[in-house]
């Protein structure tokens, strides 16, 4: 699997996380499909640097990693076309839940092992001062890469592990976490 700061882009002035809930894997994988195609038929949107979806490893949703040199960038891009990728892939998927969409900017990553191949990627959210606990070193723990919101209060970590089991021997308990692969990434040259 892709390392994720392969994926990150050093321009990035902000990074966009949002997910889909589908409900299957059929219905996940035909929405990342359709709006990969979507993306790749358009424009290339003045500001953004790159554009990635996962699939949820239990199947029900999307996750979506996007990077821009600005929010305005992308409120700009949104306010101008999102309702129409939106409203094509929902013609093909009806009935996504889209709970919503989390301005961040990559505070840091904590890498333990840059050699070995990471084979699942968690994403969860916590306090920005709770951060301690989910990025200290732990059997099959890769790295760790903490995305704060604009208030500094709450904290996205992308983290890295070896594989699912090393993580859920790790995970602490009341933690809420989604384990997901990269489906497709598009990256924008030139910016």
């Amino acid at each position: 699997m892709t390392r994720f700061l392969d994926l990150v882009h050093p321009a990035a002035g902000t990074a966009l996380l949002s997910r889909w809930l589908t409900g299957t894997s059929e219905r996940s994988q035909t929405a990342a499909d359709a709006v990969t195609a979507e993306w790749a038929a358009a424009g290339k949107p003045a500001g953004r640097l790159a554009q990635h979806v996962f699939i949820s490893a239990d199947g029900t949703g999307l996750l979506f990693y996007a990077q821009w040199t600005s929010d305005a960038r992308h409120l700009a891009w949104a306010r101008a076309h999102r309702a129409g990728t939106v409203s094509r892939v929902d013609a093909l998927v009806p009935g996504i839940e889209r709970p919503g969409l989390e301005r961040t900017r990559l505070h840091r990553s904590v890498v333990h092992d840059a050699g070995r191949p990471s084979g699942a990627l968690v994403v969860g959210a916590t306090a920005a001062d709770a951060v301690a606990d989910t990025v200290a070193p732990a059997p099959g723990l890769l790295a760790a890469h903490i995305h704060l919101t604009p208030d500094g209060e709450r904290a996205i970590v992308v983290a890295e592990w070896t594989d699912a089991a090393s993580h859920e021997a790790a995970a602490p308990s009341g933690h809420s976490f989604k384990r997901y692969t990269l489906h497709a990434s598009l990256v924008d040259v030139g910016h």
